[in-house]
């Protein structure tokens, strides 16, 4: 009833067509394999990659992208700048003074005759008799601009029969520096009081030279000035002064002395002090004198950032050069202590 041989020949075509297709499918595998197999042949033949987001070497640090943030703000110059100017040094203990805007002088002096222009007014009273002088200055540093200053003179006379206060001269001004000149242009009062009669008052001009820049020396020589003065109130007359200064410094033991001399000519000067002239014109009188300073700060060891000490010591000659024109020959002196800031 059956047939076998309708069974068997189709068994045999099935396993030829079987046979073909997994020979190919064989074939591409090893392709696949080889392929493969070159390709991590070549891989391994290469370096390691680093993978990572640009991950700086384990032996520097990472860095902080926030550090920026937390950097201190600096207000002033960093001295690590690299710059051809030298950097500013600070000041040193001598360099220490008040350098700002506002300067002050104050000097209390006792001496033994008050002479001022060649003329001795201790003549009201007592010859060498003591008078208590202050001399007193404000001055403003405007930079380039002149610096305007005011003061004030006062002398004390106990021996004066009319006044203890025997004359006081307050003065204003302006100094304006043009190095090597220094020009200072000025008023001043003279006020007697109780001898109001003899009060006047002058407006003045001083030229000062820096010698130093002509001789290339570190500090001023002779120093030289002129100045001129016109009293426009009782004699509308002028007084003339020329002078000349050297200092001999001595900063080791902090100590100045001052060589000083000047000579006066004056022109249609009716009076000098409370004393009348004969001639009115001509030279008048002329002064040698020598000036020491000695620093309390230098003795004491203390900053001079808070302000300047010194004793003085005054010795001057004053001789007058027209026996008609009032003048005093006298030697004459005193001591004082002052203070500048």
């Amino acid at each position: 009833m059956f047939h076998s041989t309708n069974v068997i020949p189709a068994k045999h075509g099935n396993c030829n067509s079987g046979c073909t297709s997994l020979g190919a499918v064989c074939y591409i595998g090893c392709l696949i394999c080889g392929f493969i197999s070159m390709g991590t042949t070549a891989l391994a033949n290469q370096p390691a990659a680093d993978f990572t987001l640009n991950r700086p070497p384990a032996t520097q640090p990472i860095p902080d992208p926030m550090a920026a943030l937390h950097r201190p703000l600096l207000l002033a110059i960093n001295p690590d700048d690299q710059s051809v100017f030298e950097p500013v040094a600070p000041p040193s203990e001598e360099q220490g003074f008040n350098q700002g805007g506002v300067n002050f002088e104050f000097n209390v002096n006792y001496l033994n005759n008050n002479v001022y222009r060649g003329v001795n007014h201790n003549r009201v009273g007592h010859i060498g008799a003591p008078n208590f002088n202050i001399d007193s200055k404000l001055s403003f540093n405007l930079g380039a601009f002149p610096h305007p200053f005011a003061g004030l003179v006062a002398n004390v006379f106990d021996s004066d029969p009319q006044s203890r206060f025997q004359e006081i001269r307050p003065f204003v001004g302006f100094d304006l520096q043009l190095r090597p000149f220094t020009f200072s242009i000025g008023h001043t009062s003279y006020i007697y009081p109780e001898r109001e009669s003899f009060n006047t008052a002058e407006v003045w001009a001083q030229v000062v030279l820096d010698d130093s820049l002509l001789f290339k020396t570190e500090q001023p020589v002779f120093t030289p000035y002129v100045k001129a003065a016109y009293d426009y109130q009782i004699n509308n007359g002028w007084y003339f002064e020329a002078g000349l200064r050297h200092d001999f410094n001595f900063r080791d033991i902090g100590l100045v002395l001052s060589l000083r001399g000047d000579i006066a000519y004056i022109t249609n000067t009716r009076t000098e002090f409370i004393f009348s002239n004969a001639k009115r014109s001509g030279f008048q009188h002329y002064d040698v004198g020598l000036v020491a300073s000695y620093s309390l700060n230098k003795v004491f060891n203390f900053s001079s950032r808070f302000g300047e000490w010194n004793i003085y010591g005054y010795l001057w000659y004053t001789g007058k050069l027209n026996d008609r024109i009032v003048g005093d020959n006298i030697l004459w002196g005193g001591t004082g202590i002052g203070f500048k800031y």
